[in-house]
């Protein structure tokens, strides 16, 4: 699918921002460390207090398998897209029980279902150590030196916080370099599924709606977070608008923008462009083609299948409107133009020189990656092991190996400051389901070949003189690294268990693994040099234009705000909401079949439900990927909507972000209530909602 032309009006909004790097309109993911205040106050009148902010970010919840969410009551209740929580249902799930499919609720907290591995954060407070981790590289260090020096200072400050503070501590890199800032978390484990609708409701329109607008999506879903066997009482939660979101009015996203690249160089953007991006669409239509295939032989398999699926197919679509973005002539032409106007501005400048240095360095750095990125991708991105065992075994092969090391020197994953959010996944009682594994490894070890050819030494070492599709049965059907006790059994031995073991398939990440570990390096150094770069870059940048930017999306905490807000296109005026009519006036237009067809209550349920409730809505809120389950907030900081989507014009905000006809979607939240109430029939969970407590 294209991207839909972004020519006048959005392409200009857009050519402006490439133009320049000083922010404009709405746009912006702001740090919660330095919000936006003057901005807001002189477009909007709206002051962004101390106070309105931490009530806020202490509301808002990351969900470390991907995704955002909230507190909405006093009794520990988190909201969330059905599709940030589709992998939890899908663990929960068994051939008898398919709560992707079919929806779930507990009527009462006994029968609340504990998720197999899922761990929530909450955002408690963000401290600048940019100078000290700069402090510790030595002078002039570049390449492996410099690295390993940034790795054992931050894993220093990590190890050190969580010893104090007892919170998730995470170093964060900034300004692709400039900054580094520690964000503390309280972490939670044990989290439980309340509620979930009909996939069939919850992505209503499937793949041909999706990053469409007008959309008719309650894409929802409810958890109660617990700790010590009780559900907590979170100081800070979302009052419920019962009204919701109206038209023309300020709102406020909060939630964790995963990864954007505003920030890049030309070459970094043409290697997207040509390499990266290119690839990776290549790939997702390939596991989508084996997926779809496999699903289409039988219910089960289309069960197991479903939400790998799904994601596959959101990020094909995603990245097909990205990389029409910078495949667009005006749009990289402005971007081109852009970078050059600043390199003209450093020449002019007495300290420019070191800033147009900096350039020449990020462009041969981006040519050392590109060099190996082929043999990189496949063995230490594990794109040629596309098996969750696969997985597995590697890391308990490198644990075996890394955790012995002082802690600074280890791998990063390895840390002691990761280490239970590690464990935890490690011994994860998720089902992996043998027959995919092999489906999966069986295609991927087909592309290795396909990449490096029969006769490469890794190939021949992997296969073992089997074919692909014999080599991924053996290994799957052999190795015993889905068995939980034997992963402890290994983890707790260490290296000299994991050898003993002789297990196949850790034995094939043995024979890949110092390869893929030099590999790992040669783009690590890379990074650095970057990073170095980019440091200079910025400061030479901050000089020039003054403060008031905002760095690209890290998967952390962020603000974003801008009106509920309708468009035009192609001629038509899209409005700002849609409503509970249309959502069945579209499935009866498309003959109630299905992507279109809705659930079996809904039909039954019609005639009850107040037809012109507001049910999606979209505002100028700058959000990206990472943003899924975000609320949306009115100026009093109550809960309106729930983000779950962009359209279309959207999908460029990887690289830049327009107000013309990009939009982020939302679930009104008097939709939600609506469908609650008289469609599920679930007062009390709707009660907990309007009254913030159960």
């Amino acid at each position: 699918m294209k991207l839909r032309s972004l020519r006048s009006p959005a392409l200009a909004a857009l050519l402006a921002f490439v133009a320049g790097t000083v922010t404009h309109a709405d746009e912006g993911m702001w740090l919660y460390s330095a919000p936006p205040r003057d901005q807001i106050k002189k477009k909007y009148g709206f002051e962004l207090t101390d106070a309105w902010l931490e009530h806020l970010m202490k509301s808002s919840v990351r969900f470390n398998s991907g995704g955002s969410g909230s507190f909405v009551s006093g009794d520990g209740l988190v909201i969330t897209n059905h599709h940030v929580g589709a992998d939890d249902l899908q663990k929960l799930s068994d051939e008898t029980h398919n709560y992707l499919k079919d929806g779930f609720y507990a009527a009462t907290q006994a029968d609340e279902k504990k998720c197999v591995d899922l761990e929530l954060n909450v955002l408690q407070s963000i401290e600048d150590v940019t100078q000290r981790v700069n402090a510790a590289i030595p002078v002039g260090a570049t390449g492996e030196t410099a690295v390993l020096a940034r790795r054992k200072v931050t894993a220093e400050i990590e190890k050190e916080s969580l010893a104090k503070t007892g919170l998730r501590s995470d170093v964060v890199t900034l300004y692709q370099g400039g900054a580094y800032h520690l964000y503390r978390f309280k972490k939670y484990t044990d989290i439980r599924l309340v509620f979930a609708p009909e996939v069939g409701v919850a992505f209503f329109g499937g793949d041909p709606d999706n990053f469409e607008y007008p959309r008719y999506d309650l894409d929802v879903c409810f958890f109660r977070v617990y700790e010590n066997g009780s559900p907590v009482k979170p100081a800070n939660y979302l009052k419920w608008s019962v009204k919701g979101a109206q038209d023309g009015e300020l709102s406020f996203v909060s939630g964790h923008p995963g990864t954007t690249r505003r920030l890049l160089t030309i070459p970094e953007l043409e290697y997207i462009r040509d390499n990266q991006f290119p690839y990776q669409l290549a790939l997702l239509k390939r596991r989508e083609v084996l997926l779809s295939n496999w699903g289409a032989r039988d219910t089960e398999n289309a069960r197991r299948a479903r939400e790998e699926l799904f994601g596959i197919q959101n990020t094909r679509k995603a990245r097909d409107g990205a990389i029409a973005a910078l495949q667009d002539p005006e749009f990289f032409g402005a971007k081109v133009a852009a970078e050059a106007a600043f390199k003209k501005q450093l020449a002019d400048r007495a300290d420019g020189k070191d800033a147009l240095a900096a350039f020449g360095r990020i462009a041969e750095a981006q040519k050392a990656i590109a060099a190996i990125v082929t043999r990189q991708r496949l063995l230490e991105g594990m794109v040629a092991f596309n098996a969750d065992s696969y997985g597995l075994a590697r890391h308990l092969l490198r644990a075996g190996d890394e955790r012995p090391k002082p802690n600074g020197e280890r791998l990063k994953e390895y840390s002691d400051a990761r280490n239970d959010s590690f464990e935890q996944q490690l011994f994860s009682d998720k089902p992996i389901y043998p027959d995919l594994e092999i489906l999966t490894l069986s295609d991927s070890l087909t592309y290795l070949v396909e990449q490096l050819g029969v006769n490469d030494p890794i190939v021949k070492a992997v296969l073992a003189g089997k074919s692909p599709r014999a080599r991924a049965a053996e290994l799957i059907n052999t190795t015993k690294v889905r068995d939980v006790a034997f992963r402890k059994q290994l983890y707790a031995g260490g290296a000299a268990a994991v050898t003993a073991a002789k297990d196949p398939l850790i034995e094939v990440a043995r024979a890949v693994d110092t390869e893929a570990r030099s590999l790992r390096k040669v783009v690590e150094n890379a990074d650095e040099t970057k990073q170095q770069a980019q440091a200079i870059i910025g400061k030479a940048r901050f000089a020039i234009e003054g403060a008031g930017n905002y760095p690209d999306a890290t998967f952390t905490l962020r603000l974003s705000y801008g009106p509920v807000k309708g468009y035009e296109e192609d001629g038509k005026s899209i409005p700002a909401m849609t409503t509970l009519a249309g959502l069945y006036e579209r499935s009866a237009k498309q003959g109630n079949k299905g992507d279109f067809e809705l659930p079996e209550r809904w039909l039954k349920k019609k005639s009850a439900l107040d037809l012109s409730t507001p049910f999606n809505f979209v505002s100028t809120a700058d959000i990206i990927g990472g943003n899924s389950g975000s609320p949306s907030v009115n100026r009093a900081g109550e809960f309106i909507g729930l983000i779950f989507d962009g359209n279309l014009a959207s999908l460029s905000g990887d690289f830049g972000y327009e107000d013309k006809q990009a939009r982020a979607l939302s679930v009104h939240s008097a939709g939600i209530l609506e469908s609650l109430r008289k469609v599920y029939e679930v007062p009390a969970l709707a009660n907990e909602l309007v009254n913030g407590k159960r």
